[in-house]
C-alpha cells in the first residue's frame, strides 16, 4: 500500500452511513422546527478572521490552523471553527437588515491540528447554530434546546447542561485582575501552559487539565461572584426558564471555552459516551463580535457539535439507527435477448421511484441470485429465453422462496 489516510482524518465507509443519513434528518427536522435557515461559508478564510475573531492567544490559532499562502501571496486559513466565518457571512451579506434574531446553521467540515483521540480528529464534521441580533436570554434557552432535543431525539441518556456565566467587558476586567493576583501568589507552582497563560489568556487558567493545578483551580475566585448587574440579571433569568422546562443543569464555575470571543453565558450539553469526555457540544454568547469584526453592533449565541463525537457516543450507548433501505428489486437475466430486456426493466422500475439494481458480467442464474441475497434485495425478477419469448416474467419473493408469473407490461404495477 503506497498511501494511507493522513493521521486525524478517517474514512467513513457504507457500514457507518445509516448514522450520518440518521444524525443528517434529525438536523434538519429540528432547524425546521425552530426555523432556522441553512448557510455554507466557504472552507477557507482569510487568516487575520481567525486571528481577530477567534483570539491570537487562542489554543486554536496559536497551534491547531492549517494556514498556507495562495499563489496570489495571500494568508489563508482552512476553517477551524465555524463563528467567525459566519460573521464575516452576516456582514458582508447584509444579514444585519434581517428580522432579528437572524437564525442560521451550517454543517460541514472544519480543521485542526490537535493529538487525534476519541471523537476527536484533525478534519471532522460539526454541526454549528448560531442566533444573531437579540440579547434576550430566552434566545439562550432557544440555541441551547436545539442542542437538547437534537440529543435526545437521537436517543441519548444522561443529559445535562453545564453553565456558567463569563461576565462582560465591563465587569470582567475586575475578576481577571482578582485572577492574576490569586495566580501570581502561585506562579511557580504551576505548569508551564499556565504560566503562559497567566499573561495571554488568564480565563484559560481555570480549563487547565494537569493534575497539579487542579488545587489551584478549585480555590481560584468564582467569576459569579463577580459579575455586573446586567450580567447577574441575565444569567438569573437563564437558570429560571431552564428551571421551567426542567432541563437539569450544573453551575460549573470552571467552564470558560477556549475562544476570547464568549461574553455571559458558556454551556456545555454533557451525556453518558465516549469515556470521560462527556461533553458533546459547547457554546455561548458572543455579544461584541460582530462589532470587532467591522459590523454593526450584533449580540450572538451559538454552538457546534461534532457529527463523529455523536457517533461514538451513539455506538457507546447502544443507539442503532435503522440500515438504509436495501434494493428491492435485482434483475436477473441470460442470454443477450434477456439482457436488453432487463436493461427496459431496470430503468422502468427506477423511473417509478422502485430500487432496481442489475446483474452485471456473464455470471449464471446461480450467482447472481447468490448475489441477489447478499445485496438483501426483496425480490428477483428472472429473464431467461422462455420470458423472453412469452414476456411472462419470473418474479421470486427472496424473503419467502414463492414465485409468480407476471406480464412484463404489470411489473411496474406489481412492485
Amino acid at each position: 500500500m503506497k498511501f494511507k489516510s493522513i493521521t486525524g482524518t478517517r474514512d467513513i465507509l457504507p457500514e457507518e452511513q445509516p448514522y450520518w443519513r440518521f444524525i443528517e434528518k434529525k438536523l434538519y427536522d429540528i432547524t425546521t422546527l425552530y426555523n432556522y435557515m441553512r448557510v455554507d461559508p466557504p472552507i477557507f478564510e482569510e487568516t487575520g478572521l481567525f486571528l481577530r475573531g477567534v483570539g491570537e492567544t487562542t489554543d486554536i490559532v496559536e497551534k491547531e490552523m492549517y494556514t498556507f499562502q495562495d499563489k496570489g501571496g495571500n494568508s489563508l486559513t482552512l476553517r477551524p471553527e465555524f463563528t467567525a466565518g459566519i460573521m464575516r457571512l452576516y456582514i458582508e451579506n447584509g444579514f444585519h437588515t434581517r428580522p432579528k434574531p437572524v437564525k442560521l446553521f451550517s454543517v460541514g467540515p472544519i480543521f485542526r491540528y490537535e493529538r487525534p483521540q476519541a471523537g476527536r480528529f484533525r478534519q471532522h464534521t460539526q454541526f454549528n447554530v448560531e442566533a444573531l441580533g437579540e440579547l434576550d436570554p430566552l434566545v439562550d434557552v432557544e440555541v441551547m434546546s436545539i442542542a437538547w432535543q437534537l440529543y435526545k431525539e437521537l436517543g441519548f441518556s444522561g443529559i445535562e447542561f453545564q453553565l456558567n456565566s463569563t461576565g462582560c467587558p465591563q465587569c470582567r476586567p475586575a475578576y481577571i485582575s482578582k485572577l492574576t493576583d490569586y495566580y501570581r501568589d502561585h506562579f511557580d507552582e504551576i505548569c508551564k501552559d499556565c504560566q503562559r497563560r497567566l499573561d495571554q489568556n488568564p480565563l484559560r487558567l481555570l480549563d487547565c487539565k494537569v493534575e497539579t493545578c487542579q488545587p489551584f483551580i478549585e480555590n481560584a475566585p468564582i467569576i459569579g461572584e463577580h459579575l455586573c448587574e446586567e450580567c447577574q440579571k441575565h444569567f438569573t433569568a437563564l437558570k429560571t426558564y431552564l428551571d421551567i422546562l426542567q432541563r437539569p443543569y450544573k453551575i460549573n464555575h470552571k467552564l470558560v471555552r477556549g475562544l476570547d470571543y464568549y461574553t455571559k453565558t458558556v454551556f456545555e450539553v454533557w451525556a453518558r459516551g465516549i469515556g470521560s469526555q462527556s461533553a458533546m457540544c459547547g457554546g455561548g454568547r458572543y455579544d461584541g463580535l460582530v462589532e470587532q469584526l467591522g459590523g454593526p453592533p450584533t449580540p450572538g449565541i451559538g454552538f457546534g457539535s461534532g457529527i463523529e463525537r455523536i457517533i461514538l457516543s451513539m455506538k457507546e450507548q447502544n443507539i442503532t439507527p435503522e440500515p438504509l433501505p436495501a434494493p428491492k428489486v435485482y434483475i436477473v437475466h441470460n442470454g443477450l435477448e434477456a439482457r436488453h430486456l432487463a436493461l427496459n426493466i431496470v430503468f422502468d422500475l427506477r423511473e417509478e421511484k422502485i430500487a432496481a439494481i442489475l446483474g452485471f458480467g456473464d455470471r449464471s442464474f446461480k450467482s447472481q441470485l447468490r448475489d441477489a441475497n447478499r445485496q438483501d434485495a426483496d425480490f428477483a425478477v428472472l429473464i431467461g429465453e422462455d420470458e423472453v419469448k412469452n414476456n411472462i416474467l419470473t418474479v421470486k419473493n427472496l424473503r419467502t422462496g414463492e414465485q409468480k408469473s407476471v406480464a412484463g407490461n404489470e411489473l411496474v404495477t406489481f412492485f
